[in-house]
């Protein structure tokens, strides 16, 4: 797609312009507009990409609906989405890394998101070259949800083989990569999920899987060195009881702590907040001598390229539930909303 132009009002300049969806305020699906917006200007440090696909998250719609304003405070008009793969256009003066026409992929910087656009911008060191066996729609479907698995089973819980976790939701786009990941880690990999779904999830590597609709999880699995929670609500207070004493329950979804207010230098008047908000999960830890860490997943173009090396290899593939073209991702973001994708929604920009 040729790059339009629009002449800026006040120096009478000629500035590029795309096509993005985009919110002028926080509230439900209505709230999202398309339509042309400045293109976002390149840093000394920063890679203008092409956007060939994007992928939708829950992040995407807990931003819409203004419910993450706390810790991600953003100005309007905001561009939606996190994550895409694409075709370096254009570099800044200090990228070494990459050039113009490479295939790339990334997870935004969480203060600069803005997938959902036929451009983004982003600093050199949260991209990583696209892995040449995938698609760019394949492609732009893992950064997100492959980060969040492998910080979480890597960098937290520092799982190890022969150690037993558990993976809630193991058909969803988190938890089909991390029974991947920890299978690949050498661990022994048991995963909830619906009966349908369940030789998908041993297809992704999961030694048992746990019916949680007929099932009650913390009564099959009371032993495990790590539970990765990926669902929240009940669930995420339920599975202390499947954590054996002394392992983890990482969390990615209710209940962020006074731990993650400290690290991202929120102010201390918040501080008491994120400790009652996190006040249930922090107890129930302690009753059942479990350690309990929330995760909010960091970009990172190293880790990135090391789960590309994995896509490489085959010991990890991604899991697509639909792929929508670009005018229709109200559309996408409805289905994905909805809970019933098996997988990830990919929106197409381009081809």
């Amino acid at each position: 797609m040729a790059r339009t132009w629009t002449r800026a009002r006040k120096n009478r300049t000629m500035r590029p312009t795309m096509r993005a969806f985009f919110i002028r305020r926080y509230g439900g699906p209505e709230v999202l507009e398309q339509g042309e917006l400045p293109s976002p200007p390149l840093g000394p440090r920063d890679v203008r990409i092409a956007v060939h696909a994007a992928s939708i998250n829950p992040v995407d719609w807990k931003v819409r609906q203004g419910t993450a304003r706390i810790l991600l405070p953003y100005r309007f008009p905001l561009v939606l989405g996190n994550d895409c793969a694409g075709e370096v256009l254009e570099v800044g003066p200090e990228v070494k890394a990459f050039k113009p026409g490479d295939a790339v992929w990334t997870r935004l910087d969480k203060d600069r998101p803005g997938a959902f656009a036929e451009e983004v911008v982003a600093p050199e060191n949260v991209v990583a070259h696209k892995p040449s066996r995938l698609s760019y729609e394949e492609a732009a479907s893992l950064p997100l949800v492959g980060l969040t698995a492998w910080q979480a089973l890597v960098d937290v819980a520092k799982l190890s083989p022969g150690q037993k976790v558990l993976v809630h939701a193991g058909a969803g786009g988190v938890g089909s990569v991390a029974v991947q990941l920890a299978r690949h880690l050498g661990a022994r990999v048991v995963a909830t999920a619906s009966a349908k779904n369940t030789e998908l999830v041993k297809g992704f590597g999961a030694d048992e899987v746990v019916d949680y609709r007929t099932q009650r999880f913390e009564d099959v699995v009371r032993d495990a060195d790590v539970v990765f929670d990926t669902v929240g609500a009940d669930t995420q207070l339920r599975s202390f009881k499947s954590a054996r004493k002394g392992g983890i329950v990482v969390s990615i979804t209710d209940r962020p702590d006074m731990a993650l207010a400290r690290s991202w230098g929120l102010s201390p008047v918040l501080w008491p907040v994120f400790a009652l908000v996190g006040a249930r999960a922090t107890f129930a830890a302690w009753r059942h001598g479990v350690r309990y860490t929330y995760l909010f997943m960091n970009p990172n173009g190293e880790q990135l390229r090391q789960l590309g090396e994995l896509v490489e290899a085959g010991k990890l593939r991604p899991h697509v539930d639909r792929v929508f073209p670009f005018e229709q991702t109200r559309e996408a973001i409805a289905h994905a909303e909805s809970g019933q994708a098996r997988g990830k929604v990919v929106i197409r920009v381009r081809g």
